[in-house]
């Protein structure tokens, strides 16, 4: 496997990691009506969320398994969207809290190829 593809994977695997903790920062800075820095932090969400799945494209075209449910995510970037849309707080912090969060808390590492 060429070293491209394997600093892909790491950077994937990092970022799976960091994504379930960001989601509940992100529900608290809502809950202390913290906008501007939420809003900042959902953007980078919903930016990292293309990455991700950018990502794991690339990876299994490249004969890397990865398990990852991109319908679902787009799904959650809708809800966002449409609690945003109607200024629902609330609701955006329980969906990062009580939907996002523990779906990445399930989402499986990268763990090799599949030949």
């Amino acid at each position: 496997m060429n070293n491209t593809i394997m600093e892909v994977i790491e950077s994937y695997n990092n970022y799976i990691e960091k994504i379930s903790p960001g989601c509940l920062q992100i529900a608290e800075h809502l809950r202390k009506d913290e906008i501007d820095e939420s809003m900042r932090m959902i953007l980078q969400f919903s930016e990292g969320m293309g990455w991700l799945i950018h990502a794991s494209e690339l990876l299994n075209e490249n004969n890397v398994n990865v398990i990852l449910e991109v319908q679902a995510i787009n799904e959650f970037l809708q809800e966002i969207n449409n609690g945003l849309e109607v200024m629902d707080y609330v609701i955006v912090a329980d969906m990062f809290e009580y939907e996002i969060a523990p779906f990445f808390e399930q989402v499986t590492k990268v763990e090799g190829i599949e030949n």
